[in-house]
């Protein structure tokens, strides 16, 4: 393939943080300090579901595999059935059309590709004559983000509680100190961020963090090129959308977090071939099904378990984010054309946005790409 080739540099995941990768939130990254969908189930929507569009990415060697394309056949055409259940699962872009108000809509990657360069010509047109650019969070949001940070660093790092290596089993303390200090960030200074901004940066495969720092995901390709065209930049939700997400977990449930992409270390770079792969063959909800899969096979983790935490996090970090858009969408769209842009895994499903456009009588219609 163009892009993610086995043994060939791979546009994967960002050199720095992104909250939200076909799903989506905005980069927080050490160097924020001073001045910005891999686990079986959290780590799996971190990584799809959370990944704003805000870092810099750039290209890394890595080496790995498509883990679907190694299933079965069988196995194979089990999973896209399963993944067929949800409306509108296969399509990155999308029309929605109501008398004369028309939305074109883009499902994005926020890495690195050179695949994007064919995405991004098809799209020229249609940023050119819209009036305005929707995508989870623009510049603005991305100083914002930065100042927030700067003003507060208690957002991202435990100043007066314990560490984590006093809150974490030795054995597991001494493989996530050996993970970040693998991407960049040694031990003593993972030991005391929160638990999940530390997962964000596990959802980064380590052979990706010496990638030169170049905003190259689709979100920031676009961004750029409606700046060029004079297109206004307009933001779908808050900056902070992302402290108000995890505010709601549990310490508990962000260490699951951890100790879930730490279970599947080994295998990063081969999931994060798997989602991007699966990304361009415009099929992002078939690796939602997959991830589903991971999951069950994991230790401890019953259909039931699975069922439930999939569901508490679908809701949080992708429904709730999807209900909140759709009126924002329909009143810039009332304006004129608009281009909305925002991680694929939001386009499909149930309270995905193109049903709850569907349901508010808007016409659905898939666009072709190269």
């Amino acid at each position: 393939m163009p892009g993610l080739r086995r043994g060939k540099s791979l546009g994967l995941c960002p050199a720095k943080c992104h909250l939200w990768a076909t799903g989506g939130l905005r980069s927080v990254e050490p160097a924020a300090l001073q001045s910005e969908p891999w686990g079986p189930m959290r780590q799996f929507l971190f990584m799809l579901a959370t990944l704003l569009a805000f870092a810099n990415t750039g290209f890394a060697q890595c080496q790995g595999e498509n883990l679907i394309a190694k299933m079965s056949p069988e196995a194979q055409a089990a999973l896209r059935a399963e993944a067929a259940k949800s409306p509108y699962a296969v399509g990155n872009y999308w029309q929605a059309t109501r008398n004369d108000v028309v939305i074109n809509l883009i499902g994005t990657y926020h890495f690195d590709d050179p695949r994007h360069a064919a995405t991004l010509t098809s799209l020229a047109p249609v940023l050119a004559s819209a009036q305005v650019l929707l995508v989870e969070a623009g510049p603005k949001e991305e100083e914002s983000l930065k100042a927030r940070i700067a003003d507060d660093p208690a957002l991202i790092v435990n100043t007066d509680g314990p560490t984590l290596p006093e809150i974490m089993a030795e054995a597991d303390w001494k493989r996530l100190s050996a993970a970040t200090t693998a991407r960049g960030v040694p031990g003593f200074m993972a030991a005391k961020f929160r638990p999940w901004y530390v997962s964000m940066l596990l959802s980064m495969p380590a052979c990706t963090i010496t990638a030169s720092a170049t905003p190259n995901g689709l979100d920031a390709q676009l961004i750029t090129a409606a700046k060029a065209e004079g297109v206004p930049v307009q933001a779908l939700e808050p900056y902070d959308t992302v402290f108000d997400i995890f505010d709601a977990m549990t310490q508990a449930e962000q260490l699951d977090m951890i100790t879930s992409a730490l279970a599947l270390e080994d295998k990063s770079a081969d999931l994060a071939i798997t989602l991007a792969d699966s990304y361009f063959a415009q099929e992002s909800r078939l690796i939602w099904e997959f991830n589903r899969l991971q999951a069950l096979a994991m230790p401890g983790y019953t259909p039931e378990r699975v069922q439930q935490e999939f569901a508490t996090m679908e809701q949080s970090m992708i429904i709730a984010r999807n209900r909140a858009w759709i009126p924002v969408i329909e009143t810039v769209a009332a304006r004129g054309p608009v281009l909305v842009a925002f991680g694929a895994l939001h386009l499909s499903g149930e309270d995905g946005v193109l049903n709850l456009l569907a349901k508010n009588g808007y016409s659905i219609t898939r666009l072709p790409l190269p």
